[in-house]
């Protein structure tokens, strides 16, 4: 065979390899397997808070219905511009990083406390008469949904950045703690996952709604 030809050949391989590369799986409704796109719905089963990725019209089946296995998921995101916590408050709660986030379990019947880690999501015993006190200050808690919304802590100061704080919807608490988990390297982190935290919480904060006084949801 000459050269030319064993060129030619190499050239249909390599346009037939194109063609039979695997493609990046398509992400799917749990529900009734409809592709997704990368933005999308999500249910929580309070039961073992997994989160389940759903279709717009799944999704809405869940709305509102009490004592359905799944829950809807909300969208609406809020920054407590004047959330009121002092520090004697916040190294009660026991959690070791300066970032934690709290939901009201229907399933358990008590506020549950978690904070990031390389490993995923860590509860953190979480005193009942201190988060008292935090609701006591801040009256907005009391109508955080159950399972579904989440009370975001971030007091981490990088570059004299100010504490903030978030009502969000449950998953967004847990597409921090995956950010987290995957980006991770060696003892502190490294670079890349600060960040991408720092990216997270910019977003978060240009998306949310703001309120600047305490107040219901």
């Amino acid at each position: 065979m000459s050269q030319d030809q064993e060129g030619q050949k190499e050239n249909a391989f390599a346009a037939l390899r194109k063609f039979t590369r695997k493609r990046p799986p398509v992400e799917r409704c749990e529900m009734c397997s409809r592709a997704l796109f990368s933005e999308h719905e999500h249910l929580i089963e309070p039961a073992g808070h997994r989160l389940v990725c759903a279709c717009e019209a799944c999704a809405v089946l869940f709305d509102g219905q009490a004592g359905a296995k799944y829950k809807r998921v909300p969208c609406a995101a809020y920054f407590l511009e004047n959330f009121a916590m002092s520090v004697s408050q916040w190294e009660s709660l026991r959690i070791p990083i300066e970032m934690a986030f709290f939901f009201k379990s229907s399933s358990q019947g008590r506020v549950i406390a978690l904070y990031p880690s390389p490993a995923g999501a860590v509860e953190s015993l979480l005193p009942l008469e201190t988060w008292d006190g935090i609701v006591g200050a801040n009256p907005i808690l009391r109508e955080m949904q159950e399972d579904v919304m989440a009370l975001l802590a971030n007091r981490v100061r990088t570059n004299g950045s100010p504490q903030e704080y978030y009502l969000v919807p449950i998953d967004q608490c847990y597409r921090l703690v995956g950010l987290i988990r995957s980006h991770w390297r060696g003892l502190s982190g490294g670079t890349e996952v600060w960040r991408e935290i720092g990216a997270f919480f910019d977003g978060l904060k240009r998306r949310a709604d703001v309120r600047p006084e305490i107040e219901h949801v």
